[in-house]
């Protein structure tokens, strides 16, 4: 399988997404908002649409669209949390509709190749991706190595975050705009859909049988890694969508866990 250079490159960001998207995961369990990557996958759609209508790089452009799409989102959410939850219910449509127009509008098969963004794809990752996504995961890791404590405090009471002289709006901001990197790192090989399970469900998986924040973020990005790659080497043998078996593998580790957790409880 990774005679192709084609496979080589997509396991290779399979192993990045892996590793990145459960570390930011945790904190987005930890407050509660698991569908704010859903929400920062359908803002990069808009970025890859618009990417096809101008003909600038996808993966660059939807950097940038994603982004900016975060820090509005915090701007709204300081001023109100209503209005934050209502903004990220708007970047659920929005996304979409504007990543379809814009793809639509494109010259060539710009709709076409949008499914290869939704549901993630083998044959599209390209050198040039890689690089990206491997810049962005030194900067995740990075961000992290630095503020990791402090956005460990934020998650667990912003109240207390406050009284310790944080600033939590700034915090937060940093989170989702992390959020966001981590969900055009997983596009092309996850996709836009998918990609905020791999946060998620890695993390609900290691939680079974993690006691510690530190430890469920350690185990859930080993689950991560083991499902990114074993679901690409399973779409490459059933020749399907890579996103949607890593994502049902995913699933798969959960359940077992979550039963062999329920039977260790009984006995």
């Amino acid at each position: 399988m990774l005679s192709y250079d084609f496979m080589q490159r997509a396991m290779l960001a399979a192993v990045v997404v892996g590793v990145i998207a459960p570390l930011i995961g945790t904190f987005l369990v930890q407050r509660r908002l698991a569908l704010l990557g859903d929400g920062m996958g359908h803002v990069a759609l808009t970025g890859v649409g618009l990417a096809f209508l101008v003909g600038s790089a996808p993966v660059g452009t939807a950097l940038i669209v994603t982004v900016v799409g975060a820090i509005a989102l915090e701007v709204i959410r300081a001023r109100s949390r209503t209005a934050g939850d209502l903004a990220l219910a708007l970047l659920f449509y929005g996304g979409i509709a504007g990543g379809v127009l814009f793809a639509s509008l494109a010259t060539g098969s710009g709709s076409a190749a949008l499914n290869q963004y939704l549901f993630g794809s083998l044959v599209t990752v390209s050198t040039g991706d890689v690089w990206a996504l491997l810049g962005a995961a030194v900067v995740i890791i990075a961000v992290l190595g630095l503020l990791g404590r402090v956005l460990f405090l934020v998650a667990l009471d912003p109240a207390l975050a406050r009284t310790q002289g944080v600033r939590v709006e700034l915090m937060s901001a940093v989170l989702t705009v992390l959020t966001a990197v981590a969900v055009v790192v997983g596009m092309r090989t996850v996709g836009l859909l998918l990609v905020s399970a791999v946060m998620i469900i890695p993390i609900a998986t290691a939680q079974q049988f993690a006691g510690s924040f530190r430890i469920t973020q350690l185990v859930g990005s080993a689950i991560g890694l083991v499902c990114c790659v074993g679901g690409l080497t399973l779409s490459y043998v059933l020749d399907a969508p890579p996103g949607a078996v890593i994502v049902l593998l995913a699933l798969v580790g959960f359940v077992v866990a979550a039963i062999g957790r329920a039977a260790l409880a009984r006995g």
